[in-house]
This record gives C-alpha cells, sequence and structure tokens, in this order.
C-alpha cells in the first residue's frame, strides 16, 4: 500500500481507502456483521482511512467504524461529514450552535475524542461563498474537536473557491472518473498548488464502472440508483456521476478494453484515478469483504500509458461531457 499526505497536513493516508455510505444505508441491503468483517479487512490490508457522514443511515454508518476501529483510534483515521441532517440552505444549519452538536453528534457515534477530517457535505455555493461555517470550524479546531476541516462539492467551481478564500480547508472531496474527468484540467493542478488534499469519492460511477450491469438492470426501493436516478432526491450528478443509466451503461461498455491486463474494469477504472497527479485517495464504497478485496487489487494492477491517458481523455471529450447532468 502506498501512502500519500493529506495535503498539507500530517496525516499519510492510504492511496485507495474506502466510503461507508452504502454500509450505513441508501444502497439497498446491507449486512452489519459483512460490513465489519469488510472493515477489519481493508485495515489488515493496509487501509488506514475511512470516509463516513452522519446521514449515512442517520448515523449508522459512524457506528459501525466505531465497533470496528476500537482500540486503533490512533492509527486509523477517520473524515465524517455534516450539514445534510438539515436545511442546507438555511444559514442557521452552519450556525456554531449547530455545527457544534452535529460534531458531539458524531464523536459520540465514532466514539472519538477527535475528528481526523470533518467536512462540510456539499453545501450550497452560497452557504460557501457566505463563510460563516469556515469560523466555527476554525473554532472547533482550536477546541481539539477537529483534527483539519474540508469540503465536499458538487462542482469544480466550489472547489477553486474554496482554495482560493479559505486558507485552513486542508481537503477538497469531489467526485471524479473515467466518466467524470472535469477535475483535471483546474482543480487538481490549483490542489498541487496550494497543498490541497483531494479525496476521489464516487470513483466507480455508482457501479457503472464494475461492468455488472446492463441497460435492463434494477435496484431496489431503498437504493439511491432508483430513487435518485433522475435527482428527485439530491443533486442528480451524485448517481451515476450524473449520467442517464442507460447511457452511462453505453459508455461504460465502451471503455471496457481498460481491463485487459489489468484484472477487472473495477481495478482499472481505480488504477486510472491512483495514476492521476494530486489525488490523494480514492474512496470507493463497500458492502462484502470480497468487494474489499477486488478493490484493493487495482493497487497492484499495471499504471496507464501516457497513449491509454489520452485515449480515455478524447472519450470523455468527445462521447461522455456532453450527457452529464447537473451542476457539476
Amino acid at each position: 500500500m502506498k501512502y500519500n499526505q493529506l495535503g498539507s497536513t500530517d496525516l499519510r493516508i492510504s492511496e485507495l481507502s474506502f466510503g461507508t455510505w452504502a454500509i450505513g444505508g441508501a444502497w439497498g441491503q446491507s449486512d452489519d456483521q459483512e460490513a465489519i468483517r469488510g472493515l477489519h479487512r481493508a485495515m489488515d490490508l493496509g487501509v488506514n482511512f475511512f470516509d463516513t457522514a452522519d446521514v449515512y443511515g442517520d448515523g449508522h454508518s459512524e457506528e459501525l467504524i466505531a465497533k470496528a476501529t476500537k482500540g486503533k483510534e490512533n492509527n486509523i483515521y477517520i473524515a465524517t461529514k455534516f450539514c445534510r441532517a438539515g436545511d442546507i440552505h438555511d444559514i442557521k444549519t452552519y450556525s456554531p450552535q449547530q455545527v457544534r452538536a452535529y460534531c458531539e453528534a458524531s464523536l459520540k457515534r465514532l466514539q472519538r475524542e477527535q475528528i481526523d477530517l470533518f467536512q462540510v457535505h456539499c453545501p450550497p455555493f452560497e452557504i460557501i461563498k457566505e463563510g460563516s461555517v469556515f469560523q466555527v470550524l476554525d473554532q472547533l479546531q482550536q477546541e481539539g474537536k477537529i483534527r483539519y476541516y474540508g469540503v465536499s462539492v458538487e462542482t469544480v467551481e466550489e472547489g477553486l473557491y474554496c482554495i482560493e478564500n479559505y486558507a485552513n480547508v486542508r481537503a477538497l472531496q469531489v467526485i471524479f472518473n473515467v466518466l467524470r474527468q472535469k477535475p483535471l484540467e483546474h482543480l487538481l493542478p490549483k490542489a498541487i498548488e496550494k497543498q490541497i488534499g483531494i479525496l476521489a469519492r464516487v470513483p466507480l460511477a455508482s457501479g457503472l464502472l464494475t461492468g455488472k450491469f446492463s441497460k435492463d438492470s434494477s435496484f431496489s426501493s431503498d437504493d439511491h440508483r432508483h430513487f435518485n436516478r433522475d435527482g428527485a432526491a439530491f443533486n442528480v450528478g451524485e448517481t451515476f456521476s450524473g449520467l442517464p443509466f442507460e447511457k452511462g451503461v453505453e459508455l461504460s461498455e465502451k471503455v471496457n478494453w481498460m481491463k485487459e491486463g489489468r484484472g477487472s474494469l473495477t481495478q482499472a477504472a481505480l488504477r486510472w484515478i491512483l495514476d492521476q497527479e494530486g489525488i490523494t485517495c480514492a474512496i470507493p464504497g463497500f458492502k462484502t469483504v470480497k468487494q474489499i478485496e477486488d478493490n484493493l487489487e487495482a493497487i497492484n494492477v499495471a499504471p496507464f500509458s501516457k497513449e491509454e491517458m489520452e485515449k480515455l481523455s478524447s472519450f470523455y471529450k468527445e462521447e461522455v461531457h456532453q450527457h452529464i447532468r447537473g451542476v457539476y
């Protein structure tokens, strides 16, 4: 396992880490015991960083992480997120009292005294520009409740604004994968320049880049890939990277060649992310031990050649970009 410095912080985190939305909820049925076995397996294989949020199963994923990492608090880093349990457009959601309440509730569920990385969870751009939430985070950091803070953003523009205007934002979380390459042009170079950590979320485009779906695939009613398929519940860009499902399946089939010599499309898709300069880590989700093991094989497969990178860049610009929905 390779470990990368998270921006200008003192945290060195595994280049392939894991998000825990799927084990918390909104991805169909999951098994808590299998989830905990998966977390243990990941740690056994060198993973030292997990991303979660207070709204993943209404805090359930935080509680699962607490169980799995008990006694390892000094060696396993946890990032969690806040604000989406409230009205994200209401400035009161970002008040000192409310942010402190979110922080204390996450600390209690995580059974920790300090959160390693506390992230604002996809706030509207007007909230980012207003900026008072960052003063609250500065205070929590001074008190030792949080070690560092960052922002999970929906758009490149939001990410660039955070970098340019808030010196203590140490990390950005952004959707980034073969089917969502926009951050490559401006955001990643600026993050490198300013020493900002970048967490690549939705790295497998909600499963499109596993190669296991057909246009006829369906999802259970409690899976966001069903209920947010067209953005009914939250930003349409968060599901299938903003692509209409059938078009996403078609496009993923066109990059199936990536897996040649790299085991599987999943491993190739993750390898492509790890090969990009400026990425601190990719955070795929999981539900099972097997998914942990399969995803982690990505660190062992062949990197992409310059010619392959150029081919995938052209593919994105010519065939993918125009189909992405939502502001990103």
